[in-house]
């Protein structure tokens, strides 16, 4: 298996129902922290850690991500014309100009593992990232998924990031079973979607990041709907691990889960906290709001 990672894939067809009627018309995907859409947040992150082509698989009622990384030209004409020379730099220069796009329409929506089988034309026999835009994580100096890369290269193995979780909350991620073999890091030797907390052989929760080896996608074209009735990627997973050795790595940084309306709240405080214009205003604001109390 080689060890450079060039394509990763975004599976943004999923409906949003979470944050009706604000995902009526605009995918949970556009919506921003701060000022930049979340989808905007995981395509830096690739792009940080070295990805070459991003590949969206998209539904019918997601135009308005390729409209966010296309060219608007009557919008940078007006900015241009306006001498606003600094917001004409923010729109021109979203994604380096030796960055691809592609996008793929999923169908239906048949669950993760679908989306992410739907952009197999795309990637070949390569290993590939999957990162899950609504899982938004600060990783610091260092992302995510630069940080899994560096794992995938150094053992030449799948690597998917994982974080402690509830015990109570387990029925609401994959879990998996390790034998640590390095800080940070484990080898795999189960994977389950969605145990009860009674069942589930750790508190390890799979987070919505993955490096994944090419073979994946001949699983995923043989795996049988699972959990929900929906094709899993954890299903796959798991049957992979017969096959090869995965990794699960514990990240450094924060994760919030922007599929939640809670998570979503906590990425915009945190966020705006650290912001060049609104850091110390917005501190203030908190502190007087607090107070209030």
């Amino acid at each position: 298996m080689t060890t450079v990672v060039r394509k990763a894939v975004f599976p943004v067809a999923g409906m949003g129902t979470r944050f009706l009627p604000a995902t009526k018309a605009n995918p949970k995907e556009m919506l921003p922290i701060v000022d930049k859409p979340l989808i905007q947040y995981a395509a830096e992150e690739a792009v940080e850690a070295g990805i070459k082509e991003l590949i969206f698989v998209i539904g019918r009622t997601k135009r308005s991500i390729p409209d966010h990384f296309d060219k608007a030209y009557e919008l940078e004409v007006e900015l241009e014309k306006s001498g606003k020379s600094e917001m004409l730099n923010l729109v021109q220069n979203i994604l380096p100009p030796d960055v691809a796009c592609i996008y793929i329409r999923q169908a239906e929506p048949l669950g993760l593992g679908h989306a992410v089988l739907c952009a197999k034309p795309a990637i070949g026999n390569e290993p590939f990232a999957v990162l899950l835009a609504d899982d938004l994580i600060d990783g610091g100096a260092t992302g995510c998924l630069k940080q899994m890369v560096d794992v995938f290269s150094h053992f030449n193995s799948g690597v998917v990031a994982v974080e402690p979780v509830p015990k109570d909350e387990t029925m609401r991620y994959g879990i998996v079973e390790i034998k640590s073999i390095e800080e940070r890091i484990g080898k795999m030797h189960s994977i389950v979607e969605k145990p009860h907390p009674d069942v589930a052989p750790s508190n390890l929760g799979v987070v919505g990041r993955y490096i994944l080896p090419g073979e994946i996608m001949n699983i995923l074209e043989q795996t049988q709907r699972g959990a929900g009735g929906e094709i899993q990627l954890t299903d796959a997973i798991a049957t992979l691990l017969d096959r090869q050795q995965v990794l699960a790595y514990e990240f450094a940084g924060t994760r919030y889960d922007c599929g939640a309306k809670l998570g979503y709240l906590e990425a915009t405080i945190d966020y705006a906290l650290k912001h060049a214009e609104l850091s110390t205003e917005f501190a203030d604001y908190l502190r007087a709001r607090v107070a209030r109390l």
